[in-house]
C-alpha cells in the first residue's frame, strides 16, 4: 500500500509528537518530516516529498499565512490543511484563497482527523461542518473556481444603496455600523439586507460578505449599478 506522506509543522512539542505518533500507526499514513516552525518548510518538501502538509495556524514563530503562500508558489500541487482551535471565518477565507485545502479543529475527534487527511489527499476540499454550514463551498465555489456568473446576474440588479451595504458587510461592519455610516436606522439596513440575499441568491450575511470579496465579477458590476435609484 502506497502511503500518504505527510510534514506537520506545530510549534507545540507534545502535539506535534502526539499527532505524528497518531498518524504512524495508521497502515495509509506516514509522518515524513516533522517540525516546530516555518523556516525549513520549504527544504523539508524538497528532501521529503510530501503529499499533504499538516499546518498550525497559529505559529508563534512564523506567519502561517505567509507560509501557506510560499508553498503553493514553490509546490503548487501539494496540499495544505491548516490544524486550529476555533479558526475565524477570515481566516477560513484568507487561507483557503491562499491555496489551503482544509481546516482541522484540534479537538477535533481523531476519526474526523484522519478522514480529513485522507479526503484531502484525494484533492477534495474540507471544513468540519460545526464550524459554517456552507461557507466552504462558497468559498471553494467562488474565490477558487471562480464560479457564481447566476449571482453576477443578480448582482446587476442591486441598486446604489444596496451595494454600498453589501461592500461593509464585506468589510465586517455589523448592520449597526452600516446604520450609522449610511445614516440608516439598523432595521432599514436589515431590510435591504433581506432584499439583496433574495436578489443574489444566497443565505447568510457571511455568503454574502465572501462573495463580494473574492469575486471579481462583483467588483466590475459595479459600474453597471452606478446610476440606479437607492
Amino acid at each position: 500500500m502506497k502511503k500518504i506522506r505527510i510534514i506537520v509543522i506545530e510549534d507545540n512539542r507534545l502535539l506535534r509528537e502526539g499527532i505524528t505518533s497518531m498518524l504512524n500507526e495508521q497502515p495509509d499514513l506516514k509522518v515524513v518530516a516533522a517540525i516546530g516552525n516555518g523556516e525549513k518548510t520549504l527544504l523539508k518538501i524538497k528532501e521529503s516529498k510530501p503529499k499533504v502538509v499538516l499546518l498550525d495556524l497559529g505559529l508563534r514563530s512564523h506567519n502561517s499565512l505567509l507560509l501557506v503562500k510560499s508553498i503553493k508558489n514553490n509546490y503548487p500541487d501539494l496540499k495544505i490543511i491548516v490544524m486550529a482551535l476555533v479558526p475565524l471565518q477570515t481566516d477560513i477565507l484568507e487561507f483557503v484563497q491562499g491555496g489551503v485545502s482544509g481546516f482541522i479543529l484540534k479537538d477535533a475527534k481523531i476519526t474526523d482527523f484522519l478522514k480529513t487527511i485522507r479526503s484531502v489527499s484525494r484533492g477534495e476540499k474540507f471544513l468540519p461542518p460545526n464550524l459554517t454550514d456552507s461557507l466552504f463551498s462558497q468559498i471553494v465555489e467562488q474565490a477558487v473556481s471562480g464560479s457564481g456568473k447566476s449571482k453576477l446576474i443578480q448582482s446587476v440588479k442591486l441598486t446604489k444603496r444596496e451595494h454600498q451595504i453589501v461592500e461593509l458587510i464585506a468589510d465586517g461592519l455589523t448592520n449597526k455600523e452600516i446604520g450609522k455610516k449610511l445614516f440608516l436606522s439598523p432595521f432599514t439596513v436589515k431590510s435591504h439586507i433581506h432584499n439583496i440575499l433574495e436578489k443574489m441568491e444566497l443565505h447568510t450575511r457571511v455568503q454574502l460578505g465572501i462573495y463580494a470579496r473574492t469575486s471579481n465579477d462583483f467588483k466590475d458590476a459595479a459600474g453597471s449599478i452606478s446610476l440606479m435609484d437607492e
